[in-house]
């Protein structure tokens, strides 16, 4: 049947009959309003009709109905009863000049059959090709066209993206593709195996899960052996470092996978040592220091000594000269706090300004000769950063203040007759002992200096002052001068323990960074000879020296529940002193499958998820295999704040019941257990 033209100037006397082929206006084409579809076309479908019309024209011939006035005369337009989509995308290539708006149309008049029911009919009996078909279609345009990606999408009103996703999906090994067809793969399960295009590992995975993995265990399986591109290796090398040693990298097209996945795990941890190596070599030219190192983990760091940058010293004239363009600053800077940008003037004079302060160095330097016997590490942080650990000292570097003398002769002791060198004595007098004198015996040496020590306690008692700076005093002596705790007369004993070989990692967690981040700042105003603590800490403000010896008391804490070494005592303690301090660990650490699913039993696993949050979350992993359901609880319990019950902290008294717990008229608590041992 041959398609007659419709002229767009004048009106038909006669409407076409039922089943002409006719070519109308675009222009007189109208929505019908018996369309059985009442929800709109998606922008994306009309974007990809537009797409595969301005491409290869109009495939399929809309089917209309000729529109009539009241009189029932035709009106010379046309009402679409099938194809509205096509009219909707040939009007939006007109609206974007590829078409004028009088392009002619062919259409089929249908004028027999009710415009409702064959709308309806159109849109119920037909099915969808089936996804598996569309992708190797792609493939074949892509293989015998030579079509790339963004031509693919051009035709077809779909992004190049969509085409490399449906071109990745076609290249899946053919059982996945047999059993995609058959449903025992849903469609995101089969995207989770396409995460990479080995066709031999996606066989080896699909042989070893169940019908039910979920996708995100199938893509953990597709990468076992890889690192993601956020691991803190791969942030610190970088792509291009890592890909122009001749790493490749495999990406997700399908979900977002932050940057994909390093696959030469062994290149990546070579590149890692090297920079790392790299960056100490660096440090050490630049700062002088005697040795440098890279390091692998914290506890290689934390098993050397440590020294302490000092306050450098200054002339009137550079002190003068920094404590000028310091106030300056600060005016500046106060001066124009209100105003949305910086005046280009006083932008150029802040920036000289910095300058100037840098080059007068830091304020805390590392003397030459601690340099010179001293080293830096150099590892990598949990965040994907380098980290320098300053000032360390290898055992045999450190300074010893009691050095003998060799060439001391020995002389006789009146007492027991036995050798004593000279350089004994002065080795006393190094230590702080004092000179007794001749002729005490021991006997009463120890008598007088007994009521010594007497009077000593006595007077510390009543001078609080003296006695918070005596205590601050053991303390930083065994805190930062490992080996001179015996530098005091309060016998005060604090034993730092390392906690990285028991969890490892945990020196670098956000809580142990606090902890080196205050000791750092506390050695750095302590003096490095230790026989001067006493001198800095005595006329210390007692603000200070409460910090100081919070800093202390803190390092030489130990709450690890140990088997076999049981101290019910100082763990009841310990617990007690967490309350105290509204300690909360929620911000500290949290459930990943690594850190704790991984490491507890199924059933344990699904009684927390119950816990943190519902009996049909966990209903939902039962039946999941260890891995995969240690993964899916991290999921599930993330950003809850949930904790296992070893790291909740009871909550205070006061905040359980409402108010304080009632005291006596001295303000002690009136519990009968309070205190157990005046019972006995």
């Amino acid at each position: 049947m041959t398609a007659q033209p419709i002229e767009t100037t004048a009106i038909e006397a006669s409407a076409p009959q039922h089943g002409a082929e006719v070519f109308v206006p675009l222009n007189q084409l109208k929505a019908s309003p018996r369309n059985a579809r009442k929800t709109p076309h998606s922008a994306a479908a009309i974007e990809a009709l537009a797409a595969s019309i301005k491409a290869k024209g109009v495939l399929q011939p809309p089917v209309v109905e000729v529109e009539t006035n009241e009189e029932g005369a035709p009106t010379g337009n046309y009402l679409v009863t099938i194809g509205e989509g096509r009219r909707l995308a040939l009007r939006l290539l007109s609206k974007r000049k590829a078409i004028k708006r009088t392009h002619p149309v062919k259409v089929i008049v249908d004028a027999d059959n009710d415009a409702h029911e064959i709308s309806l009919d159109e849109n119920i009996t037909r099915e969808a090709m089936h996804p598996a078909d569309q992708f190797e279609a792609f493939r074949r345009l892509s293989e015998e066209k030579g079509y790339g990606a963004e031509e693919i999408g051009a035709r077809f009103g779909v992004s190049a993206h969509v085409v490399r996703q449906r071109l990745r999906l076609a290249a899946a090994a053919p059982q996945l593709m047999t059993a995609y067809r058959e449903e025992r793969l849903a469609l995101d399960q089969l995207t989770a195996f396409c995460i990479s295009e080995d066709q031999e590992r996606q066989r080896q995975v699909l042989d070893q899960i169940g019908p039910h993995t979920p996708a995100y265990a199938i893509r953990r399986a597709m990468t076992e052996s890889k690192v993601r591109a956020d691991d803190r290796r791969a942030a610190f090398v970088g792509n291009e470092a890592y890909q122009a040693a001749g790493g490749a990298i495999l990406r997700d097209l399908f979900t977002e996978d932050d940057g994909g996945w390093f696959e030469d795990v062994g290149l990546l941890d070579r590149l890692v040592s090297e920079k790392l190596a790299g960056l100490a070599l660096e440090a050490r030219e630049r700062e002088g220091w005697k040795w440098a190192e890279a390091a692998g983990e914290y506890a290689e760091v934390s098993a050397l000594g440590r020294v302490y940058p000092v306050a450098v010293e200054r002339s009137e004239v550079d002190a003068a000269a920094i404590t000028a363009l310091s106030e300056e600053y600060d005016r500046l800077v106060s001066e124009t706090d209100s105003a949305e940008t910086l005046p280009p003037e006083v932008d150029a004079r802040l920036e000289e300004i910095d300058k100037a302060l840098q080059a007068f160095g830091p304020d805390y330097d590392y003397p030459v000769e601690v340099k010179a016997r001293a080293g830096v590490m150099v590892l990598l942080g949990h965040d994907g950063l380098a980290r320098f650990e300053r000032g360390l000292v290898r055992r045999e570097d450190v300074v010893s203040d009691r050095a003998p003398d060799p060439d001391a002769p020995e002389v006789e002791s009146e007492e027991e007759g036995a050798g004593v060198r000279p350089g004994d004595e002065d080795d006393r007098r190094r230590d702080g002992e004092p000179d007794e004198g001749p002729g005490l015996s021991d006997r009463l040496l120890i008598d007088l200096t007994a009521h010594k020590t007497m009077g000593l306690r006595d007077a510390v008692q009543a001078d609080p002052a003296a006695a918070l700076a005596t205590v601050v005093h053991a303390l930083a002596l065994q805190v930062f001068y490992p080996g001179y705790g015996v530098w005091t007369p309060l016998q005060l004993r604090l034993t730092v323990n390392g906690l990285d070989r028991l969890a490892p990692g945990v020196e670098d967690g956000p809580a142990g960074r606090r902890v080196r981040d205050r000791c750092e700042a506390w050695g750095a105003r302590l003096p490095e000879r230790v026989d001067a603590l006493w001198e800095v800490l005595a006329p210390m403000r007692r603000a200070d020296l409460l910090d100081l010896m919070a800093c202390c008391v803190g390092v030489g804490l130990y709450a690890v529940r140990d088997p076999h070494d049981r101290r019910p005592g100082a763990l009841a303690q310990a617990e007690r002193l967490a309350t105290e301090v509204g300690l909360d660990m929620a911000g500290t650490w949290s459930a990943t499958a690594s850190s704790y699913f991984c490491r507890v039993a199924k059933a344990r696993v699904l009684e927390d998820v119950i816990e943190a949050t519902s009996a049909e979350e966990a209903g939902r992993i039962a039946g999941f295999k260890k891995g995969d359901m240690a993964e899916a609880a991290e999921r599930l319990v993330e950003g809850k704040g949930w904790l296992p019950a070893v790291l909740r902290t009871e909550p205070a008294a006061q905040e359980v019941e409402g108010e304080a717990a009632p005291a006596t008229s001295e303000g002690e608590a009136t519990d009968p257990d309070a205190y157990p041992f005046a019972a006995e």
